[in-house]
């Protein structure tokens, strides 16, 4: 071979070899970074080729999914009682992302977790679609209903547990909002979620997990328990040393009580039970600081809670 002819041949060699590691550095380095980039729509409209895995309480989907008109997606998440259930579902929306639940649990509703892979290679061989799946919550719709109830045209939340397990059992929050109305990607979803950013009363903030309250009366059930623990009283029928009224301790001002209620010497059951809080601050005040610290300690307080 002459010359020239060696020269252009080794030249192409390196073209052919700069090819093959830049396709390599692209499917394999890269492939991640280019399949989340928001430019690359494919991966959008896959998302959205099928139907969303729901969301389940009480072994009923309180989601769902449409066919969508005019849009390369084909499916969006459409909620039963959207307000109800936002403050624990989160919202999906085509244009938007998601949040809540709807987020933490995206890959087993959109099918594409691991947990999932053997059903999404058994569908490659039976023809069947690709399907999200469910995710299952420990809340109860009869609780839930009646906290989202009570709370009324109130601001506020409403969270109940299972004492012994933590589960949750109810998490409402209001005002609240329709995850529905934004869950496309037109026009009118993005003037529906601008309404609702622009809401004086905050319906998309979820106050029962993203505010901070005083604990209020249910701080009560934390002195009671310092003031067995420590041995201050041993009975909770006993008569508490708590006179009425009861001044604050360095001050001449009177702790009130909420209206004429049974609290003068009350037993802490009875404390309990009318919630008084002369008896409480007294307790709390006999304890000292550091018993009272001790005891919440005990009740989980300066942890780092994990709630999804």
């Amino acid at each position: 071979m002459n010359k020239p002819l060696r020269r252009i041949a080794i030249f192409c060699g390196v073209l052919m070899l700069a090819l093959m590691v830049r396709t390599n550095y692209i499917q394999y380095v890269r492939a991640d970074d280019l399949n989340t980039r928001d430019e690359n729509r494919r991966i959008r409209i896959e998302r959205y080729a099928h139907e969303r895995g729901d969301i389940i309480v009480d072994g009923k989907a309180v989601t769902g999914s449409v066919e969508t008109d005019g849009s390369d997606f084909k499916y969006k998440r459409v909620w039963k009682d959207g307000p109800l259930w936002a403050p624990v579902t989160g919202y999906s929306s085509q244009a938007f992302d998601s949040s809540q639940l709807e987020s933490l649990e995206d890959g087993i509703l959109t099918g594409n977790d691991d947990q999932l892979f053997f059903n999404r290679t058994l569908s490659m061989f039976t023809g069947d679609k690709k399907q999200g799946g469910n995710v299952v919550t420990t809340l109860n719709g009869d609780a839930q209903r009646a906290a989202f109830k009570g709370l009324g045209d109130k601001k506020g939340s409403v969270v109940a547990l299972d004492p012994k397990s933590g589960a949750i059992l109810a998490l409402a929050s209001t005002p609240s909002y329709d995850p529905s109305v934004f869950a496309g990607n037109s026009n009118k979803d993005s003037e529906a979620r601008q309404k609702l950013l622009k809401d004086k009363d905050k319906p998309m903030l979820n106050r029962a997990l993203r505010e901070t309250y005083p604990p209020g009366s249910t701080f009560k059930v934390v002195t009671a328990a310092a003031a067995l623990e420590n041995g201050l009283y041993d009975d909770i029928d006993a008569k508490t040393e708590s006179p009425l009224p009861w001044i604050l301790p360095q001050t001449d001002r009177e702790l009130q009580n909420e209206g004429n209620i049974p609290c003068k010497d009350a037993s802490l059951r009875e404390a309990l039970r009318w919630s008084c809080n002369t008896v409480f601050g007294k307790v709390s005040d006999d304890l000292g600081n550091q018993k009272m610290i001790e005891q919440t300690d005990k009740f989980g307080f300066n942890k780092e809670v994990f709630t999804p």
